[in-house]
């Protein structure tokens, strides 16, 4: 279940007509944020990813249906299952909390991020570039890049 702030801010974004996906952003920052102070773990940052994006389409973000599902033309009636949905959350959890942790670090997060923007491609890249200093503004994205810089340096 999200946090209610998180909600909060997604409903704020989606009210300022912001994309589903910055809506979803929420979701994934609080499952990291779980994830760091060890309510659970992940195996990778992919997976934290995903159960962000699980959560914020539950809270009734309007996000496209997770890649390799098709829409069900029919309902299928299923077996009732022996277990009931306590019982199934508790599985869930403590699965989860076998995981590592680390996973979500900072480090992990930004191969992850690289690996994502290099699938991406360069036009797209460039693309997206392009749109910040539209957005931002030469001024901001100077600012913007003295800032990465800045606490880039602080890490090492």
């Amino acid at each position: 279940m999200p946090e209610k702030r998180t909600v909060k801010k997604a409903k704020k974004d989606a009210r300022q007509g912001k994309a589903p996906s910055t809506q979803a952003g929420e979701f994934v920052k609080e499952e990291i944020e779980h994830i760091r102070h060890g309510k659970h773990g992940a195996r990778s940052p992919k997976q934290a990813i995903a159960i962000g994006l699980s959560k914020a389409r539950k809270a009734g973000v309007k996000l496209p249906p997770p890649p390799g599902t098709k829409k069900k033309l029919t309902k299928v009636r299923r077996k009732p299952s022996s277990e009931t949905p306590t019982q199934r959350a508790r599985a869930t959890l403590k699965a989860l909390r076998r995981e590592p942790t680390s996973t979500v670090s900072r480090s992990e997060l930004a191969k992850q991020a690289h690996k994502s923007a290099t699938r991406r491609g360069p036009a797209k890249r460039h693309a997206a570039a392009m749109k910040a200093v539209h957005t931002k503004g030469r001024v901001g994205l100077k600012r913007a890049a003295q800032k990465g810089a800045n606490t880039r340096r602080a890490h090492l």
